[in-house]
């Protein structure tokens, strides 16, 4: 019974936390790691054994993850990175068929949180507020512009003058023009949410982000208040969100006006202080969908604890690539 956590670049403390898991329950369970460049990878490095894999964009990307899977005795696929989603949930057959199990949600699903035009079309259908598309008769400069089908950051930035904006706007259809949430008005938050096999949700941990680096955040704080309780409320249950799924809000200091920003259904960059709070979503899928176990609804994580990242070193010897 073993696990395979793909494009895993620098995801060290994901596999340390499937790791401590799986050999509670299956003390010979091992987590195997996939990468374009395995050889450079850390978490590749330390995991159990790792493979190189084509580029998620080409068409033998699942067939190459099923072949690593049947060789290996892998009965858990963990994605880890926006352009995989889509590819592994067209296949979802494919590998369910080979008794192999991708924690991942529907595909509707992950087309809408895709498209950030989409996905403000949800958010308006659950009744969760998000941030508007500005008006450009009336523009409020600076202006927060992001590709609607971005993810880590890649591609975000800010216009100052009308001239620019209207370059930007023929340009690229596909940018999406925000209004500017200043940090000194707005904290930002990762909620890490997860939902069972049935798209009920089991718990959901806001964390605060007081500083991200490259997209990801590098430090942040547990936070059970307010935002808590809407998220419980509007999120109890989604149809087609399965496995971790991470919600990012703007929260206004002083009105506490909630703005829904992005969904992303994957297991986010600072899911590790949500584990080390007690929210062990690596256990869940674990007892769900290999020891076919039901999970109770958790809240009774650590609230206000602080995470500060560092930088670390794998060293690998007589490397000759």
């Amino acid at each position: 019974m073993n696990i395979l956590i793909t494009s895993a670049g620098r995801r060290v403390s994901l596999f340390k936390a499937f790791k401590n898991e799986i050999v509670k329950y299956f003390p010979d369970g091992k987590v195997f790691t996939v990468d374009m460049n395995p050889e450079l990878s850390s978490a590749c490095r330390i995991s159990d054994e790792f493979f190189s894999v084509v580029r998620v964009t080409d068409s033998d990307y699942c067939k190459n993850l099923v072949e690593i899977c049947l060789e290996k005795n892998i009965k858990i696929i963990i994605p880890t990175i926006d352009t995989e989603l889509i590819p592994i949930a067209e296949n979802i057959d494919f590998f369910l068929k080979n008794g192999i199990q991708p924690i991942i949600s529907s595909l509707e699903i992950i087309r809408i949180c895709r498209d950030k035009r989409k996905l403000f079309e949800y958010f308006d259908t659950i009744g969760f507020p998000r941030t508007k598309e500005i008006d450009f008769n009336k523009p409020d400069f600076p202006v927060f512009v992001k590709p609607s089908d971005g993810s880590s950051s890649i591609g975000v930035h800010m216009i100052t003058e009308h001239s620019q904006l209207l370059e930007k706007a023929y340009e690229d259809k596909k940018f999406v023009f925000l209004k500017y949430l200043s940090p000194l008005d707005y904290s930002e938050f990762t909620i890490d949410m997860y939902f069972d096999k049935y798209s009920v949700l089991k718990c959901a941990v806001p964390r605060e982000r007081l500083e991200v680096r490259n997209g990801e955040v590098s430090k942040a704080v547990t936070r059970k208040d307010d935002l808590y309780k809407k998220i419980s409320q509007v999120f109890s249950y989604r149809k087609g969100f399965t496995g971790c799924v991470t919600l990012q809000v703007f929260r206004h200091r002083t009105s506490g006006e909630i703005l829904g920003i992005e969904i992303n259904p994957r297991f986010g960059g600072g899911y590790p202080l949500s584990y080390l709070a007690g929210a062990n979503y690596p256990e869940y899928i674990i007892r769900e969908y290999l020891l076919n176990q039901s999970i109770q609804f958790f809240d009774n994580w650590t609230q206000n604890m602080l995470m500060l990242r560092y930088d670390d070193e794998i060293i690998v010897y007589d490397y000759k690539g």
